[in-house]
This record gives C-alpha cells, sequence and structure tokens, in this order.
C-alpha cells in the first residue's frame, strides 16, 4: 500500500491508520511511504498501529522508503526495530 499522504501527523494518523488495517485485512503487507514529507510522533503511533494489526493476523510487515525524519523519530520514541525489522529501505 502507497501511503497516499504527504504529512502524517495528528491529523490524519487514525484515518490512514484504517487505511492501512483495511489494506492488511485485504493481504497487503508492504507499505511504501515515499510519499511522506514530514511527519509528527503520531507516525510512529500509525507503524505501531499497522504492526499491530498485522501481527493479530499473524502477517509481517514491509515498511520502504521511510523518511529520514521518520526514522529519527523511531530512534528516539525506542522503536528503530520495527523499522530496521520490517525491512525498509
Amino acid at each position: 500500500m502507497q501511503i497516499q499522504a504527504d504529512r502524517i501527523t495528528n491529523l490524519n494518523a487514525a484515518a490512514l491508520l484504517q487505511e492501512g488495517e483495511a489494506a492488511i485485512a485485504a493481504g497487503d503487507t508492504r507499505f511504501d511511504l515515499s510519499r511522506v514529507q514530514r511527519c509528527d510522533s503520531s507516525a510512529v503511533a500509525l507503524l505501531l498501529g499497522l504492526e499491530r494489526a498485522a501481527r493479530q493476523r499473524g502477517k509481517r510487515l514491509e515498511f520502504v522508503s521511510v523518511p529520514a525524519s521518520l526514522g529519527s523519530l523511531a530512534v528516539l520514541y525506542g522503536v528503530q526495530a520495527l523499522i530496521d525489522g520490517a525491512g525498509s529501505t
């Protein structure tokens, strides 16, 4: 699934999570974040929520084209393994 937002903030994270959960339910396990230009801590919460939804279905996610800003936030919050372990590029 291509995340179709240039920003992930508290204003759109819940909607993106719903879209992502639907994609996971439909069998999608690859999330492309190449369009994301800006994000806040809501983006970390989004990835954690997507990972939880996938785990509940016995699936493993792959996050690709993770922006550096999101990678930095993941390090700050101690969840870098979420991105690294998921196979980000």
